[in-house]
């Protein structure tokens, strides 16, 4: 990588890392739909508006059933079970939770594209299984059955992320990444809004909850986590192709447990390093990082 591509990539890792700060700050207030809802309709707006400006066509008309499916699976319902996640864990356990996805992504490639699993691969995902096992079992937090129950929505949002790479994989040839990116999000949107009402925001019975905090926080969530994010990332694609921009996968949960730290206190145990740090291991098993850095890995 080019100097200027490993700045974008560490950058990618400290925005998306920074989701999981943000998310704790709204959902308290919002409640996890309206997180999600507000966080993808935003983002999907304003990435619209950018292709728009550049002359690209998104194909939205032409592949308005792709990208609702994509969107509901691999936006709208992970952003809303880890925004409900945020009201009961630390952030710092929902990056590290984040950074499993990959190893869904194998299963699902193995159940769905028969792909194969290699030895490496297996014992990526056992340490992959033994660090979530270790981060929740002797964490900060106690493993009361409502926590648990947040673990499992932290777990069930990567599952989604693996089975709309899968899906993708299957029915998105000839589709642009950027159009993927927008009108994903528009359809996760339009997915949402009828589920709203299974989840008043608090602030709607507590206006004092809408701080100018939240107000910001939930902007930053959209514009910056969101699309900004994305155009980022489809540049490090572009530059230095799908292989080596998956690695940001490697660095999001370093960033999500330092931001929890620095701005919300949250405290980091032996038990969560060593977690993060076997989930970490896992996932150069998984990813081949070897192939990866040279470019040798295009999925």
């Amino acid at each position: 990588m080019r100097p200027v591509d490993l700045l974008r990539l560490l950058l990618l890792a400290a925005i998306w890392g920074s989701s999981f700060l943000f998310m704790r700050l709204v959902a308290p207030a919002l409640g996890p739909l309206l997180t999600a809802e507000l966080r993808v309709l935003l983002a999907g707006l304003a990435l619209f508006a950018w292709f728009r400006a550049t002359g690209t066509d998104l194909g939205l008309r032409a592949n308005w059933r792709f990208f609702v499916i994509v969107g509901t699976v691999n936006s709208g319902v992970p952003f809303a079970l880890f925004a409900y996640a945020a009201l009961h864990i630390p952030a710092a356990y929902s990056a590290v939770l984040n950074a499993t996805a990959p190893l869904f992504g194998v299963i699902c490639a193995a159940v769905w594209l028969r792909e194969r699993v290699t030895p490496a691969r297996v014992a990526g995902l056992a340490l992959g299984i033994a660090g979530v096992a270790v981060m929740v079992g002797v964490g900060p937090v106690q493993p009361t059955p409502q926590m648990l129950l947040a673990v499992g929505a932290g777990l069930a949002a990567p599952l989604c992320y693996g089975l709309a790479a899968t899906y993708i994989k299957l029915h998105g040839a000839g589709i642009r990444p950027g159009a993927v990116a927008a009108g994903s999000q528009l359809g996760a949107a339009l997915t949402l809004l009828p589920a709203l009402p299974l989840w008043p925001a608090p602030a709607m019975g507590n206006p004092a909850l809408l701080t100018p905090l939240v107000l910001a926080c939930t902007a930053t969530l959209a514009l910056i986590c969101g699309a900004v994010a994305y155009l980022l990332y489809f540049r490090l694609v572009e530059d230095t192709g799908p292989a080596r921009a998956l690695t940001v996968t490697l660095l999001i949960p370093v960033f999500g447990m330092g931001w929890g730290a620095l701005f919300l206190g949250e405290r980091i145990t032996p038990a969560m390093a060593a977690g993060a740090a076997c989930i970490v291991v896992g996932l150069v098993l998984l990813l081949d990082l070897r192939q990866l850095l040279r470019g040798r890995v295009t999925r």
